[in-house]
């Protein structure tokens, strides 16, 4: 797997997709319809995904806990609760199905919930994937990557940012053989500690 995109908490999305247009980066609504995150796509390697809210009500919530899958609530709860910045990683694969992914978390006795996921983006684009969420929230979750490659091509952001070079991400130690059994993605640096640490970005030569 390589790493799929970095989960960023907002208060305000609409503020959120203003300040980083102002940044210098292109950013696009992720529905045109009550849009509750916002993506900033880079032709190779992760995105970030501005996320306002999960947009699960609580009601789903207490049905999932009632279904036993509180562990993926706990999930949710803590990105719709986060005081703001990067609060999760995702992995991906290029796969139909996350078939391989389970039988690794199976074999190190982790539980997992997995679901099929849409959105029909603002380009008229339906995409569509599966993502699975473990247990453990120091756990990256996983998904397959889009039906459709939604990345541009070629595509420097006005900045000069190319990709992201890098993400430092903290969890505890014993789960650290896990994620490289899972991830063999140089851009991803682990390190015992919780969350993410830093990002760093790759800026585009420019030519004098």
């Amino acid at each position: 797997m390589k790493t799929s995109h970095i989960v960023y908490k907002v208060d305000d999305l609409h503020q959120a997709v203003k300040e980083y247009k102002e940044k210098g980066f292109v950013v696009e609504y992720g529905t045109k319809k009550k849009p509750y995150n916002a993506i900033i796509y880079f032709s190779e390697g992760p995105y970030l995904e501005l996320l306002a809210s999960t947009g699960m009500p609580e009601i789903m919530k207490r049905i999932l806990r009632m279904l036993r899958k509180g562990k993926f609530a706990d999930r949710l709860n803590a990105w719709d609760n986060h005081k703001g910045g990067p609060c999760g990683v995702a992995l991906e694969n290029y796969k139909t199905d996350l078939r391989e992914e389970k039988g690794i978390l199976e074999k190190y006795k982790q539980g997992y919930f997995e679901m099929l996921s849409r959105r029909n983006d603002t380009k008229g684009r339906k995409l569509r994937f599966t993502c699975l969420f473990p247990d453990e929230m120091q756990l990256p979750f996983l998904m397959t990557y889009f039906n459709i490659d939604p990345k541009p091509v070629n595509f420097i952001h006005p900045n000069g940012i190319r990709r992201i070079k890098n993400i430092s991400f903290g969890t505890r130690e014993e789960l650290i053989p896990i994620i490289k059994e899972l991830c063999d993605d140089p851009v991803l640096t682990l390190f015992i500690g919780r969350g993410i640490k830093d990002l760093e970005f790759e800026y585009a030569v420019r030519e004098i």
